[in-house]
């Protein structure tokens, strides 16, 4: 019998004091969370857009965005604006409206800066809300839409059974790269992209990766996992100057590109959680997790260091990948850590109540310069959090 090699020792991927700023969160006794500027509902994403802020929250289970429009220095600090309601107190699915409207939202989820405006994917609209420029006032209404033909547009694919080139089923995130715009379009297993920023409402992707053309939305394209292929992509970041990163959480893996792909079916370069590209199971197929396996992997992000940092979600940790040599078998190496005391533990809150340091089925993740805002969505809060290594 083979003696089982050790997990490596683990470095912390954020800083172990914890993290700065907690906003959000509940009793994990009585966890009724009514809206207010100062509650979350199951926040899956939050970005700071700058190192100052403002800093955008998708508090998806009120179906609104809250904004701070200065980085927040204190636990518990009330938003400033809220989108997607007419005020902080009132919750509901396009604000309890039966179609949504240039001002709701249902289901908001992935958040980013477009030039100096401001997109969302609105998940369960099936469609993309973009803003020109940065909102100046709550319940502001969007400028554009994509996905749908119109702000009335809710359907999934906009009603039929097939994609296309406009349409959206369960977006999860939004990316821009230059003048180009990239949706992770999940429900339809593809990652939609305009080659330059969308100027008309519907306007129809130019190409997208993860089918072999814009009709198609079968799991890993109809055939086996592959490098080319997508189930459930929901999130995607920039690798240094000119690679990419998507977490494609249906197969358990992030993969990675050296050079932006530019058509259809280019293959990604290596697989970050699986042994290789046709490997697709939780944690390897094992029950308990490793330092090179992922379970539902829902968030990447970088660093200014070169990490590539994974909210592995459903074992709630935070994984740190650093770069090694290229031209070797793994370009990739997990080293660090964050949510678990080791990489063969998994359980929500390390299998305890919520402690500040601890996550919950962390959905959202992003860096600003040495800032990462977790969205740690099972605890019902967004954490700011140093990132420390390297």
């Amino acid at each position: 019998m083979t003696a089982a090699v050790p997990e490596p020792e683990p470095e912390p991927a954020l800083d172990p004091a914890g993290p700065e700023v907690v906003l959000g969160g509940t009793d994990p006794i009585r966890p009724e969370i009514r809206p207010e500027p100062a509650s979350l509902f199951g926040p899956r994403s939050a970005r700071a857009f700058g190192p100052e802020g403002p800093l955008v929250i998708a508090d998806t289970g009120h179906h609104r965005l809250v904004i701070h429009q200065s980085l927040p220095e204190h636990d518990g600090s009330p938003a400033d604006l809220v989108l997607g309601q007419p005020d902080f107190q009132t919750e509901g699915r396009n604000a309890g409206r039966d179609e949504p409207t240039p001002e709701t939202l249902n289901v908001p989820v992935g958040v980013c800066p477009i030039g100096p405006g401001l997109a969302v994917a609105d998940g369960w609209n099936n469609r993309v809300l973009i803003w020109h420029r940065f909102p100046e006032r709550s319940g502001q209404p969007a400028d554009l839409v994509l996905g749908q033909t119109d702000f009335r547009g809710q359907a999934p694919n906009r009603g039929r059974n097939e994609a296309d080139p406009g349409s959206m089923h369960w977006p999860f995130q939004v990316l821009t790269l230059g003048d180009s715009l990239w949706v992770a379009d999940t429900g339809n297993r593809r990652v939609l992209v305009w080659r330059c920023l969308p100027t008309e409402n519907g306007q129809p992707a130019d190409w997208c990766i993860g089918q072999s053309d814009l009709h198609s939305r079968s799991d890993n394209g109809g055939q086996q996992a592959d490098r080319h292929s997508l189930r459930w992509p929901h999130d995607l970041t920039r690798v240094g100057d000119r690679g990419l990163a998507v977490a494609d959480a249906g197969n358990n893996r992030i993969l990675v590109w050296n050079d932006f792909p530019r058509n259809f079916s280019v293959p990604a370069d290596c697989v970050l959680g699986q042994a290789d590209f046709e490997g697709v199971d939780h944690n390897r197929g094992r029950y308990w997790p490793t330092a090179d396996a992922l379970n539902m992997p829902y968030a990447v992000a970088s660093d200014a260091r070169g990490r590539l940092l994974v909210a592995d979600t459903a074992n709630s940790r935070l994984v740190g990948y650093r770069p090694c040599q290229a031209g070797t078998p793994n370009p990739w190496i997990p080293t660090d850590l964050t949510g678990q005391p080791h990489f063969g533990a998994k359980g929500d809150n390390r299998n305890r109540l919520p402690e500040r340091d601890s996550l919950c089925w962390p959905y959202g993740l992003q860096i600003t310069q040495d800032l990462a805002v977790v969205a740690d969505t099972g605890n019902h809060r967004v954490l700011l959090w140093r990132v420390v290594g390297g």
